[in-house]
């Protein structure tokens, strides 16, 4: 059987959230918890405003769930541990005849991260697969969603510190990870990545997901992250991986048009350096949901470059300073489950 990944334009039925539930990545606070569920809701209406929207809520946030999101999303109750879907959920492709399938990874808390399980997430990807009515391609791969990134005509995107993580796959090597990304996504060309930004690999990481670095808004072209300010450790990532996409060809022989998208001014919250990069939106049918950072100026910029890069799209911008705060944004927290796709 030969599976494809379409492009996140390609056409939408539905997204996929979950939920917040309490825990460490939530927060210990109330206050905490509280803006962490407000900044779910934020992204889950807002995408509710192009497409359907199916949230898995675990059974101890059914009541505050159906509160917040209203009648006008899905629920589907499930015990979970995380609630990042982008990884927890499967991989949607096409075969031959333009069906749908969804692709199972093992699902490991991005390394192993101690503030967490994945006991009730495993499996969440056939789970998911078999509520959308589609077969499940099961995988031996640890991976996630945020880790990979396609055109959608052969090429994958990759940072080397995540497939090739020894606490994800402590076997595998380049070539093994390509052929399972052949058969299982249909992609002829790796582009691999030297790692992520600095702040993903703390607590709350994901030890260098690409979904914040880069991204094909169409083949040929590459949405980059970009830190302008040298004090930032970022500045000098960005600029070797700038580097390195200026000199790579993608699966048709093409040479990169690199569209920079800086990051916001700010550099540092409560923690330590920021990773806030508008890289990691979403694209949905007719739109793209915007990360945003409270910052008018930088914001509007995003916007403005995002617009140009998927023209006929409406740009909507979320606050997405609650999402990054626990490791990710827009993009980590949806799935897009494409159309059938037309013979």
């Amino acid at each position: 059987m030969t599976w494809t990944m379409p492009p996140e334009t390609f056409r939408q039925d539905r997204i996929w959230m979950a939920f917040p539930r309490e825990g460490e990545t939530l927060g210990a606070e109330s206050a905490a918890r509280e803006a962490g569920y407000a900044a779910w809701t934020a992204v889950a209406h807002a995408v509710a405003e192009f497409e359907p929207v199916t949230m898995i809520v675990d059974p101890t946030e059914m009541a505050r769930a159906k509160r917040m999101l209203g009648s006008g999303i899905e629920i589907v109750e499930r015990v979970i541990d995380e609630f990042w879907l982008r990884d927890t959920g499967p991989t949607f492709v096409h075969d031959a005849s333009g069906n749908l399938a969804a692709v199972d990874w093992i699902f490991n808390c991005w390394g192993g991260g101690e503030w967490t399980s994945a006991a009730h997430d495993r499996g969440l990807g056939a789970f998911v697969g078999g509520l959308a009515g589609v077969p499940v391609v099961s995988s031996l791969l640890v991976n996630e969603g945020g880790g990979l990134h396609v055109d959608g005509e052969g090429t994958i995107l990759f940072t080397k510190t995540v497939q090739l993580d020894p606490d994800r796959n402590p076997h595998a090597d380049k070539g093994r990870v390509e052929a399972e990304m052949a058969r299982t996504l249909g992609v002829e060309k790796a582009i691999w990545l030297p790692k992520g930004l600095a702040r993903d690999y703390e607590t709350f990481g994901t030890r260098g997901h690409v979904d914040i670095v880069a991204t094909f808004p169409s083949p040929g072209k590459i949405l980059l992250h970009s830190q302008p300010n040298p004090e930032h450790p970022d500045h000098r990532t960005m600029q070797d991986i700038r580097r390195l996409l200026s000199e790579a060809t993608d699966a048709k022989g093409r040479r990169f048009e690199i569209i920079d998208v800086p990051a916001p001014e700010t550099l540092r919250d409560g923690h330590d350096f920021v990773d806030w990069s508008y890289i990691n939106h979403l694209v949905v049918n007719d739109g793209v949901i915007a990360c945003g950072f409270g910052e008018a100026e930088a914001d509007a910029r995003a916007r403005d470059i995002l617009a140009a890069a998927y023209p006929g799209r409406r740009v909507v911008t979320v606050d997405a300073r609650e999402l990054f705060a626990r490791g990710g944004g827009v993009h980590c927290i949806t799935q897009q489950q494409p159309a059938r796709k037309a013979k």
